[in-house]
């Protein structure tokens, strides 16, 4: 989650506690005193007003997965800030009687804050489940880079492993290419070899008939 969205986060979560308490304060004032919290509740919603369009920026300019998580958020703490407002507005307009500013503190204002303090409890809890669903979708995203870091290690190996076979492949050509070489020229020798045995073969027939010629004419001439 950014960490800029969690700073305006916590802002306005403690805006929001300080004003909800200036509203039961001002809700027991009369007259300057009350004019007067009245006056710094407006400046403080006017700055909750700054921090969730701040909020609202800043979440719009995430991943959709992030953005998606936080503007829920949003709508919590814009709601809240709307009941905030309505307190206001009754404090404003309540130039009431001491008997019917006590009935509005005794009724109005005390299901208002109570309204209120729900509200915020439900802002904390979805706070809480948002988070979670955060946390897991940042496990999910960070199983999935593993995943295909993986999936990338894995091609690599195959790469290889197929250039490997590649040159094997063709150190087998090279090998039958020498073995049909070899072959070739044991074949020629072997020829050389028999047409050099009928040769010898020849010459010594040659050889025994010109020697018993010669034996013939000297025995019996």
């Amino acid at each position: 989650m950014s960490e800029v969205f969690e700073g305006y986060e916590r802002q306005y979560c403690e805006l929001s506690a300080n004003l909800s308490k200036k509203c039961t304060t001002a809700g027991a004032l009369d007259g300057e005193q009350k004019k007067q919290k009245v006056s710094e509740i407006k400046t403080g919603i006017d700055e909750a007003e700054s921090l969730i369009r701040k909020m609202d920026l800043e979440a719009r300019s995430l991943q959709p997965n992030v953005k998606v998580v936080l503007l829920a958020k949003l709508r919590e703490y814009k709601s809240d800030l709307n009941n905030l407002k309505s307190e206001v507005k009754r404090l404003v307009s309540g130039n009431l009687n001491a008997a019917a500013r006590d009935e509005l503190l005794q009724s109005g204002m005390a299901d208002t804050l109570t309204a209120s303090a729900d509200q915020r409890a439900r802002l904390l809890i979805s706070t809480e489940r948002l988070n979670k669903t955060s946390d897991r979708i940042k496990e999910g995203r960070r199983t999935m880079l593993e995943t295909e870091d993986l999936g990338v290690s894995i091609l690599h190996d195959l790469h290889s492993q197929r250039q490997s076979l590649l040159h094997a492949d063709n150190a087998l050509h090279g090998v039958d290419d020498n073995i049909g070489k070899s072959k070739r020229i044991l074949t020629s020798i072997s020829r050389r070899m028999s047409r050099n045995k009928w040769m010898i073969g020849s010459i010594i027939a040659v050889l025994v008939i010109i020697i018993l010629v010669i034996l013939y004419f000297k025995l019996f001439k």
